[in-house]
């Protein structure tokens, strides 16, 4: 995987002329765009096609959950629509990420799109799972339902890449890891809490980095953009010399 298609921009927001004109400006330096709930929400799977069209892969984020039928139904129109990968809660057990792989498969025209779990959202610390009665460490948790996606036949998962050194040794090299809350140095973190700048991940072990405001809000966001995969390339080059 090359260091620009190791590179996936999130598309947050809901004015389609903004999201298409920021897509234009990235489809020829990174492999991946991602389209979220509110995107989705506000234009549908017609945006999934449209921001296709331009090149990079599409990743439809919409953390799908519930029972497995219905998840089953959901992630074949996913695939059906143009999405190359998606994402559906770990949380939702093994019946329904087991369905979520059948119904990806079902739906797709050529190749089916990869299916991730999300783990732990990178938005929660321990004081928040403390909240909700869960009463595990997040790296503990995150191994955990890593392990089931993998034991589903899930692709990868969506983790914090504070966690990616950990996951590779739990399911080893073939799952991929999708690390968001990925921040270049003197970016705030925004509502992300467990960050890391795409070096630091690079060097964790991530697969694929979700950079969004940095790079979508900076005054040439393809400029942005470039400047992490060279980020990223020069991690991956000191880690080959060592």
């Amino acid at each position: 995987m090359s260091n620009s298609d190791s590179l996936c921009i999130a598309l947050d927001g809901s004015d389609r002329s903004w999201i298409l004109t920021i897509a234009r400006s990235l489809s020829e330096h990174v492999g991946w765009l991602k389209i979220g709930l509110e995107a989705f929400l506000a234009h549908g799977p017609e945006l999934v096609g449209e921001v296709a069209a331009l090149g990079p892969r599409v990743f439809l984020d919409l953390k799908l959950h519930d029972i497995p039928a219905t998840v089953r139904r959901a992630t074949a129109n996913c695939a059906a629509c143009g999405a190359d990968m998606l994402t559906v809660h770990a949380a939702g057990g093994r019946g329904m990420l087991t369905a979520a792989v059948e119904g990806a498969n079902e739906g797709s025209r050529n190749e089916p799109p990869k299916v991730i779990a999300v783990t732990v959202l990178t938005s929660l610390d321990r004081a928040d799972l403390d909240e909700l009665g869960i009463e595990r460490l997040p790296d503990d948790l995150v191994a955990r339902w890593a392990r089931l996606a993998r034991d589903c036949a899930l692709d990868g998962v969506v983790a914090s890449a504070h966690e990616a050194s950990m996951l590779r040794d739990e399911c080893g090299a073939g799952f991929l890891i999708v690390t968001p809350g990925i921040r270049p140095d003197a970016s705030a973190i925004d509502d992300q809490r467990r960050v890391l700048t795409p070096a630091e991940a690079v060097g964790a072990g991530a697969d694929i980095l979700v950079v969004g405001r940095p790079v979508t809000r900076a005054d040439s966001p393809a400029e942005a953009a470039q400047k992490i995969v060279e980020e990223m390339a020069g991690a991956r080059r000191a880690a080959a010399d060592n």
